[in-house]
């Protein structure tokens, strides 16, 4: 059974998608980009405070679905520029602690709305 996810709590999608979708016992996320929840708009500021909004979206959407980032088990993260990788790091590192999940971080030529970082991400529910 397929059941789509959604929350006011993460910005509401820009194009023909839904914010997640839950299969089972797995959670799907679409990629999440910098926006602000509240007014729909790019945060400013630099790759940090992106990717830290990115994040709380992404726990946003989780949560909504019944799961955690606790719980993700494998992630993909586009960079607008990989010189931003290693600031990037120290901000995930932060909200995946010492058990990180599986990744693949790659550079995007351009991301949506100008956004520096957007990360989706594949997590289990309890």
């Amino acid at each position: 059974m397929r059941e789509e996810i959604r929350t006011t709590e993460a910005p509401q999608p820009i194009g023909p998608y839904v914010q997640a979708i839950r299969v089972g016992n797995l959670v799907f996320t679409s990629g999440q980009i910098p926006l602000d929840p509240k007014t729909g708009q790019l945060v400013s500021g630099g790759i940090e405070v992106q990717t830290e909004r990115v994040l709380e979206n992404l726990k946003a959407v989780l949560e909504a679905a019944g799961t955690s980032l606790e719980r993700v088990v494998r992630t993909t993260c586009f960079l607008a520029n990989l010189d931003d990788f290693p600031a990037f790091n120290r901000v995930y590192a932060r909200f995946f602690g010492d058990h990180p999940p599986a990744r693949t971080t790659v550079q995007a030529a351009r991301l949506p709305a100008g956004a520096l970082v957007e990360i989706d991400c594949i997590a289990v529910v309890e």
